[in-house]
């Protein structure tokens, strides 16, 4: 039952969620890009590096609020979602970003002593000239656990739920078809969130295939005469815009000898936090020495 579409849902359409996608822009913004910057501009006195940072407590606030938020938005719905695949997807949301959570903790504080993120593990000062040798098998791990695993067990779901609450957002209406005034300034900050979180997540294959996929329901629910409502537009709008974004990043360090080594595959969409220890750090530092 919970995974078919009831009949009398075939034409409910929802306004636009204002309040979920507000909350939804304001904490990615504050909770999941802002984690490390609140990092690294506490005092380190404040959250010694052998106890969890400021960003640290972010990242476990992100882990609550996010799903509760996407529970929300899969609740308001139109049309009746298949709510196992949800709720599965929920659990292995949390799982995911909690695993993250360890591995992303330890590589930030690695950045106090001198870490940098533009190199590989083994490539990185603090880390090749380590006893036993066996040790830097353990970081590789942390960073497996980290920038793998844990990504693949948090995005995936993510992007699963909203292309699962995308597929209710069709309407015959057209005049449902439009966005208010405040989707549109909101898009923005939505858009470039998303920017950060394929780059910094190294994602781009998952959010291109969702992104297509989208495209394709798009195509098809046309032939039946049914078109995006003002949700649906907000979202695939918000992913147009991200592809732009990417595009942009990418065309602006195409030619970075330096992260070119770090990303040598098909696909180079450098990391920001990458561009930051390489480029950043030394900026500061060279202030700093003035």
């Amino acid at each position: 039952r919970h995974g078919a579409v009831k009949n009398e849902d075939t034409f409910k359409t929802s306004p636009f969620h204002l309040d979920l996608w507000f909350y939804f822009t304001l904490q990615n913004w504050v909770l999941d890009f802002g984690r490390p910057i609140a990092m690294i501009i506490l005092p380190l006195e404040w959250f010694p590096l052998n106890k969890p940072s400021a960003g640290d407590y972010f990242h476990m606030a992100y882990n609550v609020i996010t799903p509760f938020l996407l529970l929300k938005l899969i609740e308001r719905s139109p049309k009746t979602l298949p709510r196992s695949m949800v709720y599965v997807s929920i659990i292995m949301f949390v799982m995911g970003a909690s695993i993250h959570l360890v591995g992303d903790s330890v590589n930030h504080r690695l950045i106090f002593s001198g870490y940098q993120h533009h190199l590989s593990v083994r490539e990185n000062p603090i880390i090749k000239n380590l006893k036993p040798e066996t040790l830097i098998d353990s970081f590789e791990l942390l960073y497996y656990y980290d920038e793998y695993l844990g990504h693949s067990m948090w995005y995936i779901p993510f992007f699963l739920i909203l292309f699962i609450y995308f597929t209710g957002c069709f309407t015959p209406v057209e005049e449902e078809s439009r966005m208010p005034v405040a989707a549109l300034l909101l898009m923005g900050p939505s858009s470039l969130y998303y920017w950060y979180l394929v780059t910094e997540g190294q994602i781009f294959i998952l959010y291109i295939f969702t992104f297509f996929a989208m495209m394709a329901l798009v195509m098809h629910q046309k032939r039946k005469g049914l078109v995006l409502d003002s949700n649906g537009l907000f979202l695939f709008y918000s992913f147009i815009i991200t592809l732009v974004l990417i595009a942009l990043w990418v065309g602006w360090l195409w030619n970075d000898k330096i992260l070119r080594k770090k990303y040598p595959g098909v696909i180079y969409i450098p990391e920001p936090w990458a561009f930051y220890t390489l480029h950043m750090n030394n900026l500061h530092a060279a202030k700093e020495s003035l």
